[in-house]
């Protein structure tokens, strides 16, 4: 049985009947998996079906230009409960995952690569994970069954996360997870944070852990990565670990690198003075025109770092003057 709410169905296609109490929806996004979608969609639609009374799958097009259309009109008359959403343009797999999380009705959200890598039975063991608390459950890949490459990469990718960020995680961008519905609409995706979905989801106060899952080879086709994502990532992990940590007091770290700069500066111009003093001439010295610029840059950056501060500190004064509703 599929899942219904309240929401406009203008965007998407395929029909969504009534939802019951418990309920289950998989969101899968897919840039040119055409090959792989059939097998994907009727192994998972098979799993679903054993597992809960009410379930839908999501397939979010990241503007594939191959036959993934095509594919999902041809699923859906033999599996009623696919629905798919149709990206104008390939816009990242983070904000294929948003678009989706704007319009869950389900109790349980399912995360799930197209390219037939992850598999749909282990989906109970993740849900073992919630039923014992947790609000989102990671599939760790035991074994890879991917490049060498990319394996040593992905460890490090993984160490460096778990350390600047605090979260015990092994496998931090494992596509497959499943989480309550609460989780997904406490966070936001964009760019390529959907690596760092546990981080988000533990900085917002929900439980997180990780379950060892088989991991398959891809069906067919090849990874859509390009050879940058490691980088992307690390860079990621910068704004994730300001966004989690410095987000109420941008100063700190604005302000810090700003007075940091300031006191590197003045010790130099510092050292200039008594070179000065002392008859030296220092008007074509470099340490003259570095202290200059480190102590403006410093200036310009403390500067910033205060007026962040007053930014957020007016955000939670308006928060705080808001009349609170009390009573049935």
């Amino acid at each position: 049985m599929a899942l219904s709410d309240s929401m406009h169905d203008a965007e998407l296609l395929g029909a969504r009947p009534e939802r019951s109490s418990s309920s289950i929806q998989a969101i899968l996004p897919a840039f040119n998996e055409a090959e792989n979608l059939g097998s994907v969609v009727t192994e998972l639609a098979a799993v679903l079906a054993t597992a809960f009374t009410e379930w839908e799958i999501l397939v979010v097009d990241d503007g594939s230009t191959d036959q993934t259309q095509t594919v999902l009109r041809e699923l859906s008359t033999t599996v009623p409960e696919l629905r798919w959403i149709r990206l104008p343009r390939r816009s990242g797999k983070s904000n294929a995952l948003q678009t989706a999380f704007s319009q869950v009705p389900a109790d349980l959200v399912l995360l799930m690569d197209a390219d037939g890598q992850d598999d749909p039975h282990e989906i109970p063991s993740l849900l073992a994970a919630l039923d014992a608390g947790a609000d989102l459950a990671t599939g760790r890949r035991a074994a890879r069954q991917d490049r060498s490459v990319k394996r040593i990469t992905s460890k490090l990718y993984n160490w460096c996360t778990a350390r600047l960020t605090g979260i015990d995680g092994a496998d931090f961008n494992s596509g497959f997870k499943l989480m309550r519905r609460e989780v997904v609409q406490s966070i936001n995706v964009y760019g390529e944070l959907h690596r760092y979905i546990p981080v988000l989801a533990a900085w917002r106060g929900f439980s997180v852990t990780e379950v060892a899952v088989n991991h398959r080879e891809r069906l067919h086709g090849v990874s859509k990565f390009g050879r940058n994502r490691f980088w992307r990532g690390l860079f990621d992990l910068l704004t994730v670990k300001f966004i989690t940590t410095y987000d109420a007091r941008p100063f700190h770290l604005i302000g810090g690198a700003g007075l940091l700069s300031i006191g590197i500066g003045a010790g130099l111009l510092a050292w200039m003075l008594v070179e000065w003093l002392m008859g030296t001439a220092v008007g074509s010295r470099p340490a003259l025109l570095i202290g200059v610029m480190l102590s403006v840059v410093g200036v310009q950056l403390v500067s910033v770092g205060l007026l962040a501060e007053l930014m957020v500190s007016l955000h939670a004064r308006r928060a705080s003057e808001r009349p609170y509703i009390t009573g049935p």
